[in-house]
């Protein structure tokens, strides 16, 4: 089974997700760059909000609106790309609820 496929609904596999899928998107330049100028981030505020649910959860949103970049990611992360849209719902959810 890959790794983080078991209980993608719970907020610490969902956090964990998004954390790796940030990695992702800070690993490559190109990618890093469409994120911020598709949210408006600043590399300050990136650093400081980077474990927040809400900007997991935007990561998340950010991969699930380029279906070939989801993929890719989830093919790195040997991830399932449901769980991956399980972990953005779990996040979106957990931050909806007032958590942090």
């Amino acid at each position: 089974m890959p790794k983080g496929a078991k209980g993608t609904g719970t907020k610490a596999s969902a956090e964990d997700i998004g954390q790796r899928a940030l990695l992702f998107l800070v690993e490559d330049q190109m990618r890093l760059h469409r994120f911020m100028r598709d949210t408006g981030l600043e590399p300050d505020e990136l650093r400081a909000r980077a474990g927040e649910c809400d900007l997991l959860a935007a990561v998340l949103d950010h991969l699930s609106s380029d279906e070939s970049l989801l993929l890719v990611f989830a093919a790195e992360a040997g991830l399932d790309p449901a769980s991956i849209m399980q972990a953005r719902y779990a996040l979106s959810g957990a931050d909806a609820g007032g958590g942090a």
